[in-house]
């Protein structure tokens, strides 16, 4: 039997990566090399476009790799857990989230990470105040206190 040629599909690989310092290194050399994809041509569009970006932050990215070997990324906003920690002040969540406080932040960090948020295209859909709901339930799971 023959193998039919059906249409070549794209593949999605997800990664964090440090704004501002890809390299072909591991996590990023191996992972798009398994893809026969070059990492130093990643690492220089990436870099390039997280230059504005606070060095080191971890960067979620879409890449989507074509059956020709070329690619496409999309860069996403950091996690919303490294956000309240930073936030916050402190470099660990709660090891017991729910008993123990780490640290606090006010409505007016959990309002300006709702507006980092609100612009990744998967939250486009999300008024501000369910994105801020979310941040809140987020941050008690890290351990994180709301205050007024």
């Amino acid at each position: 039997m023959s193998k039919k040629g059906g249409p070549a599909v794209a593949s999605i690989l997800k990664l964090i990566v440090p704004a501002g310092k890809a390299t072909p290194s591991p996590p990023v050399g191996p992972a798009l090399g398994q893809r026969g994809v070059k990492s130093m041509d990643f690492c220089k569009q990436f870099n390039d476009r997280t230059k504005d970006l606070i060095l080191d932050t971890p960067t979620p990215v879409a890449i989507s790799i074509k059956p020709d070997r070329t690619f496409t990324f999309a860069v996403k906003s950091p996690p919303t857990s490294w956000l309240l920690k930073r936030a916050a002040g402190v470099e660990k969540g709660a090891a017991q989230p729910g008993k123990e406080v780490v640290g606090t932040v006010s409505l007016k960090h959990i309002y300006a990470i709702g507006q980092i948020k609100a612009t990744d295209p998967v939250m486009s859909h999300i008024d501000l105040k369910n994105i801020c709901k979310s941040i809140i339930a987020s941050a008690k799971s890290v351990g994180i206190k709301v205050v007024h």
